[in-house]
């Protein structure tokens, strides 16, 4: 959170999705205002996590710049452009409430 805000990345949204999925315990949803703003927003985070650490990291959507995914274990990063992030929605996909399954 903390690299995010200083990339100046807005709009950060964190979202617990442990028990949701097993591909992670949380996500991270920020947006950057142009698409060089989104690639040097996942740059200086990508940096950050090698500092603090953290191996294996695996980035998409460096060449583009609409939609970073940055995947960081139990955390996962998603870098928008605004216009990309409206159009995705994944906030809602994510913090909406899964239908329930009736009893077979």
């Amino acid at each position: 959170m903390d690299a995010l805000e200083d990339a100046k990345a807005v709009d950060i949204v964190t979202i617990d999705v442990e028990g949701k999925t097993s591909i992670a315990d949380y996500m991270i949803v920020a947006s950057g205002r142009s698409q060089r703003h989104v690639g040097a927003i996942a740059d200086q985070l990508i940096e950050k996590l090698k500092e603090a650490g953290v191996r294996d990291t695996r980035v998409e959507g460096m060449p583009l710049c609409d939609w970073v995914l940055i995947d960081a274990g139990d955390v996962i990063v998603h870098v928008f452009r605004p216009e990309a992030r409206e159009f995705y929605n994944i906030e809602k996909m994510w913090t909406s409430d899964r239908p329930k399954r009736d009893a077979d």
